[in-house]
This record gives C-alpha cells, sequence and structure tokens, in this order.
C-alpha cells in the first residue's frame, strides 16, 4: 500500500555520491570558536524524557545519545539541562556538582561512539514556574486571593451588596456556583488565564521578589552551572535564550519590566548579555559558547525579525562563538490544556512554525525558517563578524542543505526531527548510502510523545514488528516504544582513514 505521507516530502531525485559529498560543503570542516568541527551537520538539542525524577542521566539517556553519536555528525547538542538544583521531572539537571559524573559518562560515550569524530555540547537553561490546569473547586477553593476588591466586584456583579461582607467560605462557595459568563466578568485577565490555563510565572512579576531579583541571580547560576559543564567534559556550552523560558522572555517586546531590564531593546538585551560575559569568564576559551536564539517570536506584538538582527549583532560584539536561530514555541497563543494538564508552548501558531509540519502551506517544514538565519548571518558579515550561524527548521535532504551553505544563508545545518527518523542519516550521505536513508514524515508524532511527556522515538520505529526487524532493538524504559535499531555501513564505504 503507498503511504500516501510520503507525497508531501520534499522531492529528492538522487542522493550524492560519496565523491560529491567529499567534495562538498556541508561535510567540509568548520572552525566555532576553539573548535574544529569535522563537518557542517548538527544534531540541536532535542528533550527525549528519559532521566530520572532527579534529573540524572540513566542508562536510557546514555542509549539515546550513544545511538545519535553512531551517526557520527559534526556535533550533538545535549537536551535543554537546567541549571537549577530544584525538582523538574525527567529532564536533565546540571544545578549541582552531584549530577558532573553522571553527565561525564555521557560526553565519554559519545566520543567513543563516535570514533571522536562527534563535539558535544550542552545546552543550559533558566525557566519558571508553572502550574497545571486546576478544577473550578481547586481554583475557586484555593488558589484565587479573595480580597476587597473582588467583594466589591462580586457585589457589583450580582447586584447583591452583601457579597462585600461575606465571611470567606461563604464567598467561595458562591464563587463555585458561578457561569462561566460571570466569572469573565468577575475576574482579572491574569486570574482569568490562571483559571483557564494554570497559573505561570513571567519575568515581569516583579513584585515578586525571586522575579524582581533574576537579573542578581541569573548570571552566576548559568556560569556555575557552565563550570560543572566543562568538569564533565562537554566541547562546549549553548544557552538556551529560545522559546518560552526565561532568557527569552528578557528580550521577548512583551517585556516591560521598569527596572532596565526591560522595555526598548538594549534593556531587553542586558541580562542575556551579563550571562554570556558570566559565562564567559568561566570557560574562556576553553570550550565554545553558543546561544539559541528565536529569529521571530510568532505572537501578537512580540519579536520580529527586525530584534533578532539587533540581538545578534549584540551577541556578536560579545564574543559569542556562534548564533543557532529558531523561531516561536511561546505560551502565549498555546492552546488551552485539559484540566489537570500544564500548557504546551508548542500548540499554537507560534508552536507550529517552530516545529512546522507537512500540512502547512508553502514551503511546508522545508527550509521554512532559513530566512531568519540568512538576515542575522547577513548582518553580522556586513558589521565585520564571521560567528558561525546555524539554521534549523525541516532540512532533510543533502542537495537542500548543500544550497543553504552555499547560499550564504548559514554556516552550519541543524535537523532534529530527520535526525531522529534517522541517526545515520548524516553518515549515510557522508558514505554514498543515501538511498538507505529512512526519511522523516514530518507529521510530529514526536513532539506528541514530547507534549505528553513520554519518553520521545519516530513513529518510522515505534511499531515494528517485534519478532522481525524489531526483534533485538532496545525499547524505552516503560517498554512500549523503540529506539532507533543500529546500522552499520559495508566495510567497503567507510573509508580506510
Amino acid at each position: 500500500m503507498t503511504d500516501r505521507r510520503r507525497e508531501k516530502l520534499l522531492q529528492v531525485p538522487r542522493w550524492p555520491t560519496r565523491d560529491e559529498a567529499m567534495r562538498s560543503l556541508l561535510f567540509s570542516p568548520i572552525q566555532v570558536g576553539p573548535l574544529q568541527v569535522r563537518e557542517r551537520t548538527w544534531v540541536p538539542a532535542m528533550v527525549p524524557w528519559r532521566a530520572t525524577e532527579d534529573g540524572f542521566v540513566t542508562p536510557e539517556v546514555l542509549d539515546w545519545y550513544e545511538r545519535f553519536a553512531r551517526g557520527q555528525p559534526g556535533v550533538i547538542v545535549l537536551e535543554a539541562t537546567g541549571i537549577r538544583d530544584i525538582a523538574s521531572g525527567p529532564l536533565l539537571r546540571v544545578g549541582h556538582d552531584r549530577y558532573v559524573p553522571g553527565l561525564g559518562k555521557l560526553t565519554e560515550t559519545v566520543r567513543r561512539a563516535s570514533n571522536g569524530r562527534t563535539k558535544v555540547l550542552i545546552q543550559i537553561i533558566d525557566f519558571l514556574s508553572i502550574r497545571r490546569r486546576p478544577t473550578k473547586e481547586k481554583f475557586f477553593g484555593q488558589y484565587l486571593v479573595v480580597d476587597h476588591d473582588y467583594r466589591r466586584r462580586m457585589a457589583e456583579l450580582l447586584g447583591e451588596p452583601q457579597w462585600i461582607d461575606a465571611n470567606e467560605a461563604t464567598f467561595r462557595a458562591r464563587l463555585l456556583a458561578l457561569t462561566e459568563g460571570q466569572i469573565e466578568s468577575l475576574l482579572s485577565e491574569r486570574d482569568l488565564e490562571s483559571y483557564r490555563f494554570g497559573f505561570r510565572e513571567r519575568v515581569t512579576d516583579v513584585h515578586q521578589p525571586h522575579i524582581r531579583t533574576l537579573p542578581d541571580v541569573l548570571p552566576k547560576l548559568f556560569a556555575e552551572a557552565a563550570r560543572r559543564s566543562i568538569e564533565a567534559g562537554f566541547d562546549g556550552v549553548e544557552l538556551h535564550y529560545a522559546h518560552a523560558y526565561t532568557m527569552a522572555s528578557f528580550l521577548s517586546a512583551l517585556n516591560c519590566r521598569n527596572d532596565g531590564y526591560g522595555g526598548e531593546r538594549e534593556n531587553r538585551v542586558r541580562l542575556p548579555l551579563e550571562v554570556l560575559r558570566a559565562v564567559r569568564q568561566v570557560v574562556r576559551s576553553q570550550v565554545a559558547l553558543g546561544i539559541r536564539f528565536l529569529g521571530d517570536e510568532v505572537i501578537a506584538s512580540g519579536n520580529r525579525i527586525e530584534d533578532a538582527v539587533y540581538f545578534g549583532l549584540e551577541f556578536a560584539k560579545a564574543g559569542i562563538d556562534y548564533l543557532s536561530i529558531s523561531k516561536g514555541g511561546k505560551f502565549e497563543d498555546a492552546k488551552q490544556p485539559k484540566v489537570g494538564a500544564a500548557a504546551y508552548p508548542y500548540t499554537g501558531e507560534s508552536g507550529r512554525e517552530c516545529m512546522p509540519t507537512t500540512s502547512m502551506g508553502p514551503p511546508g517544514p522545508f527550509g521554512r525558517n532559513v530566512p531568519l538565519a540568512a538576515a542575522i548571518r547577513r548582518t553580522l558579515r556586513e558589521a565585520g563578524y564571521s560567528t558561525p550561524v546555524i539554521t534549523s527548521g525541516g532540512i532533510c535532504s543533502f542537495w537542500q542543505a548543500e544550497e543553504i551553505l552555499r547560499r550564504g544563508d548559514a554556516d552550519i545545518v541543524a535537523s532534529a526531527r530527520q535526525s531522529l527518523a534517522d541517526p545515520d542519516w548524516f553518515r549515510k550521505m557522508r558514505l554514498g548510502l543515501g538511498h538507505e536513508i529512512r526519511r522523516c514524515l514530518f507529521t510530529n508524532y514526536c513532539e506528541g510523545l514530547d507534549q505528553a511527556h513520554r519518553p520521545v522515538t519516530c513513529q518510522l520505529w515505534d511499531r515494528l514488528d517485534a519478532g522481525g526487524e524489531g526483534a533485538d532493538i532496545p525499547r524505552t524504559i516503560d517498554g512500549r516504544r523503540y529506539l532507533a535499531p543500529p546500522w552499520q555501513p559495508p566495510a567497503a564505504a567507510e573509508p580506510s582513514v
């Protein structure tokens, strides 16, 4: 039976011969800060949901990165790894020295599995608190702060003045009896959002001391995380300034802090630059230091490419070793979660642009975000900076990647979903075995697993016949999903040197 999903994929009339691959820009070396990277192939950070609940490396985490390393890309970036020593579920952490040994095993695993061909970087991240969407009973019974203003508004809404002086238990019981329309009229915009989506902290909540003091706290936290990363043997550190998280929120045009860290662009970039400088003092020139940030927030009143160009130039002036460009992935336009679930920043338009699928209009997912990286790179070159720029988003063929590099739209191409579909695809192209590549369908099956906080894998490997091709394939820790099976090229295909 014909798989009609494949009809929507980028057409690849043929794959390169080994000789064509060896003469290409894609498989040529590039200098990234102090690193000599063997080829311009890059596996960006992906969260696989395989760490312990305490944030430690597990055998399943090691298996995940070993599998990508066997594909021998130029660089693998470790998943977003938390800089704080706080509970955050099965996501890796680097917020305490006790995490260093496990991370050290991971870097050793990548080097061994790739035969030393692959550099391994760590992406470090800070994020603020977000709660699950509450039940109506929990929100009005526990979470909503009942103050005089709400008492007055309730009395006006219902035309019943007794609610101004009613005892709290009686008042809360009446709140539970309100219709959804009445609730919308009563609640403030922020409380209504917390009721419908779950409470979410913002960098603009400066009435909260721990939010107000973020500019004092974050540079040291990032710097300490970078120190531990060096001790664990990483070749580089990537600062996560993208999507829905703390540092991206400081860069955002929605950041209206009035303490010198919000408002105009030069104020919004202030803390990100302070973090960069603090980390640089720690890493010096020992390892590469990069930033992943957004070329477009894709939300109302958010940053656009003009803002990203400005930020990229400021980062280059500050001496960053590379810039990795993403797009969207924000909470502001996320879909309403079910009761008991948390909002997920990849469900609205900004999320679709972050991880575009074949269901989107032209050009579909294929190189959709490349123009953002191209604009940033062009500005850097015009200003005299040679900072490497990395692009990503639907890159899935040799000729597509090579054209991006030859046009000067980027210096390196990154591929997450195609690498998940076939962790060996870069290596297969390099060896002239492109016809063996398993192509990503760009349906975001993997993203659905991520949203559900389940171990991530590709749909191409998830339903193999356990008695056939999948007999010896390791599974995820829950036993329900396969990892990609091993692949070994024919002996004649692998160069002797």
